[in-house]
């Protein structure tokens, strides 16, 4: 069912671990597999203590769907306490994006970065503006003071 390198990706030891592949390569199918694997297998991990990072919103929902339906499917074949928990649990698993995780890194340690606390992910067109805005401000410096500047 699982080519070689998915294998790999998915019995590679507890820790650490980055997959990279190409759109339709089974990303996903892996890291839930794997994932499955953390929450039933020996040793379990409980769902709310794991941290899956994504680029997008969508991989994030994706995964954190296929875990609730894969767990649900297992409890349908099996009536496991320890199922209904990580059911439960799931919920509260850090499955989001690099920015979301950023985002929370910094909201709970603002004190600590002198960073305001209302802090927020920029929407593309805010980033636009503020984009914009600060090459307006270097340009305008350049061409109030900069004689090369000008003539460039």
């Amino acid at each position: 069912m699982w080519t070689n390198d998915q294998q790999n990706a998915i019995d590679a030891p507890v820790g650490n671990i980055l997959v990279t592949a190409a759109a339709g390569s089974g990303k996903t199918a892996v890291m839930v597999e794997r994932i499955i694997n953390r929450l039933t297998g020996e040793n379990p991990v409980d769902a709310d203590r794991i941290l899956v990072v994504t680029f997008t919103n969508a991989a994030a929902s994706e995964i954190k769907d296929r875990i609730m339906k894969e767990i649900t499917n297992r409890l349908d074949k099996e009536k496991n306490p320890a199922l209904k928990r990580q059911l439960v649990l799931i919920n509260n698993a850090s499955i989001c994006t690099i920015h979301s995780f950023c985002l929370d890194v910094v909201r709970s340690n603002f004190n600590l970065a002198d960073i305001d606390p209302n802090v927020r992910i920029g929407n593309t067109s805010d980033l636009e503006l503020m984009k914009q805005k600060a090459l307006d401000t270097v340009l305008n410096k350049h061409y109030e003071n900069d004689l090369d500047f000008i003539r460039l």
